[in-house]
C-alpha cells in the first residue's frame, strides 16, 4: 500500500508545467531494450531506437538488456516528458549510460530526433544493416 501511495505521489509530482528533473533508482525489470521499469516507474530510454519484440532482433535485444541489468542498481534521470505510460530519461549502471551500451552492443540504434545524435558514434554497422529504424527517428 505504501508503495502505491509513493508511486501516486511520484506520478502527480509532474504537473503540466513541471520542468525540473526527477531521479528513480532501483533494480530494473526489462520490457524491451528501450523500456525498463525502475522502482515501479516505466522509463523510455531517451534517444534509443530498439527493435520491436515481434522480431528476433527484438527478442535478442531484450535478453541482452535483461542480462546486462541483472542484479544491478539502475539510476534514471527523467526529463519530465512522457510517452504513452512511460517517463523519458537516461539511465545508468555504475555511471555507464545503458542506452549507449545497448547501441554499442549492436542491439539498438540512435534516435537522432530525441538524442540529438549523441549515440550515433556507438552504432554498429551490423545493427544499421539489420535493425529497422523507427519512422520517427
Amino acid at each position: 500500500m505504501a508503495a502505491l501511495i509513493g508511486f501516486a505521489v511520484f506520478l502527480t509530482s509532474f504537473g503540466p508545467y513541471q520542468t525540473d528533473r526527477r531521479t528513480v533508482e532501483g533494480i530494473a525489470r526489462v520490457r524491451d531494450v528501450d523500456t525498463i521499469v525502475v522502482h515501479g516507474v516505466p522509463v523510455r530510454l531517451n534517444g534509443v531506437d530498439g527493435p520491436e519484440l515481434r522480431t528476433s532482433a527484438g527478442v535478442a535485444a531484450k535478453q541482452w538488456m535483461t542480462d546486462h541489468l541483472r542484479g544491478e542498481t539502475v539510476i534514471c534521470k527523467l526529463n519530465g516528458e512522457r510517452t504513452y505510460d512511460r517517463w523519458v530519461g537516461v539511465c545508468y549502471v555504475d555511471g555507464e549510460d545503458i542506452g549507449a551500451a545497448s547501441i554499442a552492443a549492436g542491439h539498438a540504434l540512435d534516435c537522432r530526433r530525441y538524442s540529438g545524435g549523441r549515440y550515433r558514434r556507438f552504432e554498429t554497422p551490423e545493427a544499421r544493416a539489420t535493425i529497422v529504424r523507427a519512422g520517427y527517428c
